[in-house]
């Protein structure tokens, strides 16, 4: 009987530890308000990783504080996109807003990675690179983002 309690308890612990590391995207699927960013490509293939298109979000990455930490980015539309209106340490009062990890020189806000079958990799990136893409993304109240998809053409 003491050996079944230790298997349940590794269990319910190990299906916690997931639950872990995706609630922060899985609460900007689930209740995420839905928001369109221009994108451009960044590096379309990682021999570690498998096929991905590295996205850049020119209107929101390039703004950083110039310190490494967590910052918040406020945002703004502006026709059919949202774009970056300030960058701060503390949490903006007026939705939406992203949630980033400043690195000195660019923000990270866990949407750069577009993971695709490897034969539409190239194809993607060079969708992309024709400059009208924009990302759909999912924001959460807490700024988590979640990358939904990317809208060509």
């Amino acid at each position: 009987m003491k050996n079944r309690t230790w298997v349940a308890l590794v269990c319910v612990l190990d299906l916690g530890l997931v639950g872990l590391a995706v609630a922060d995207q899985l609460s900007a699927r689930l209740t995420g308000e839905e928001i369109r960013l221009r994108v451009e490509p960044v590096d379309p293939i990682d021999p570690f990783r498998g096929a991905y298109v590295d996205l850049g979000y020119p209107d929101i990455s390039r703004r950083t504080t110039g310190e490494a930490g967590d910052v918040y980015v406020s945002l703004a539309r502006r026709g059919p996109v949202w774009t970056a209106t300030g960058v701060s340490t503390d949490r903006p009062a007026e939705r939406p807003f992203l949630r980033c990890h400043d690195d000195g020189w660019r923000l990270s806000c866990g949407i750069e990675s577009l993971f695709v079958p490897q034969d539409r990799a190239r194809e993607i990136e060079t969708e992309v690179s024709d400059g009208d893409a924009v990302a759909v993304v999912k924001v959460d109240s807490r700024g988590n983002a979640a990358l939904v998809s990317v809208l060509t053409g």
